[in-house]
């Protein structure tokens, strides 16, 4: 087996094929189906209980996750990162949910891709990072892709109008999730997944539920069932990949993250009837190409982080 193939672990030398096969088949599907779940539960009641009630949710099974285990309180530095990713993760729910209520499935999910390209012009900003010449076609590829699934909205009246918000507000989102790529960087240096994900539920439920008085509402208690499935499969999907990337390297896994446009397919068509323009296919293609362009230029800021939404 050669060097490049080899990758390390806690117990040594791993073939990628395991990891990638768990990030394939049933960490990307575990999350391709939470994202259709929740479209489903943005239609009920709207994006902001959809989302206060899967935080709180998702903060009782992460905060009994990490009391269980060998916790200790994080600095005041690390509190601070918490929340700062916190409000950026919470306008990301909001803005990407609200935005997958008002379009395909497949549409918003091709849409949310373009969120690396972004990251590394982010870094290029933030942190100083030169901007490669692989980046720059990378989101000229992004960026092609993009106005093909918009143009593809225009002439299609009877939706035009809501799609273009929705496509708004994924993008908005997008641009936002390229941020909180950076920040999980600097959180996954401080701080181990399971306190992540806990103070991050928790920060986010704090933050909507200030404005629980004006805009909470007590969810039926048919949608408690699909709310707990939801949440689960948010966390089952997060810890495998976590676990997938901290046993391979990200060159074998950031293919197979695109999968998720064939998960969004299936369940658009499946469970919302619907169809997938040839406009959405080859916008998504071309942005799916410069996110993997870019993956080359930095492979780190380029993997998407499924475990921030």
């Amino acid at each position: 087996m050669s060097a490049a193939v080899k990758t390390s672990s806690l117990t040594g030398a791993v073939s990628p094929m395991v990891p990638v096969l768990v990030c394939a088949t049933l960490a990307i599907f575990l999350l391709s189906g939470m994202d259709a779940a929740m479209k489903t539960l943005v239609i009920a009641v709207g994006v902001y209980n959809t989302v206060l009630w899967r935080s709180f949710l998702a903060t009782a099974v992460a905060g009994a996750a990490w009391s269980g285990g060998s916790r200790s309180l994080p600095t005041i530095a690390v509190l601070r990162l918490h929340a700062l990713r916190a409000v950026v993760v919470g306008i990301v729910l909001i803005s990407f949910f609200w935005g997958l209520g008002r379009l395909p499935l497949a549409e918003a999910v091709g849409l949310s891709f373009v969120a690396p390209l972004i990251a590394l012009f982010l870094a290029a900003l933030l942190l100083g990072e030169r901007v490669r010449r692989e980046a720059i076609w990378a989101s000229m590829a992004g960026i092609a892709g993009v106005a093909i699934i918009v143009s593809g909205q225009f002439g299609q009246a009877s939706y035009s109008h809501d799609a273009l918000l929705g496509t708004a507000a994924v993008l908005v989102s997008t641009v936002f999730y390229g941020y909180n790529l950076i920040l999980a960087r600097q959180q996954a240096q401080v701080a181990k997944p399971i306190e992540i994900m806990f103070f991050q539920s928790l920060a986010v439920a704090i933050i909507l539920g200030l404005a629980a008085p004006w805009l909470a509402v007590a969810l039926p208690a048919n949608l408690w069932l699909p709310l707990a499935g939801v949440t689960a499969l948010s966390l089952a999907g997060q810890f495998l990949m976590s676990w997938s990337y901290a046993r391979a390297e990200a060159q074998y896994l950031i293919p197979t993250e695109y999968s998720a446009f064939i998960w969004a397919i299936t369940f658009g068509w499946f469970f919302f009837d619907e169809a997938v323009t040839w406009t959405t296919l080859a916008g998504a293609c071309l942005i799916v190409a410069g996110c993997l362009i870019a993956a080359r230029a930095n492979p780190k800021l380029a993997e998407p982080i499924e475990a921030a939404v």
